[in-house]
């Protein structure tokens, strides 16, 4: 039970500050800025994986499961907006 209630309280802690981290970026930087997040949401992937896979507590399972979609989804999202970016740098040919 105390396991339960450390991890609770570093996913709580974490989403708190990774949500305070991006509120203060202004709107400019904020998709340059997601290219180099691809690489720590990357990372947060896999540590959720290995989480997930090492717990003996059926809900840390689920709350590594919850962290392996989110990370997904904001790995995929990253990748999808940095493509969208370099997408208005190359130049137009004539059709």
């Amino acid at each position: 039970m105390e396991t339960l209630i450390m991890n609770l309280f570093i996913f709580v802690l974490a989403s708190f500050v990774g949500f305070e981290v991006i509120s203060k970026v202004p709107p400019t930087l904020h998709t340059p800025l997601m290219s180099g997040a691809n690489a720590i949401s990357g990372i947060t992937l896999v540590g959720a994986l290995i989480v997930a896979s090492h717990t003996g507590c059926v809900i840390t399972c689920h709350i590594g499961f919850l962290a392996i979609i989110f990370a997904t989804i904001n790995v995929v999202g990253g990748f999808m907006v940095t493509d969208r970016m370099l997408e208005m740098f190359k130049k137009k040919e004539d059709e």
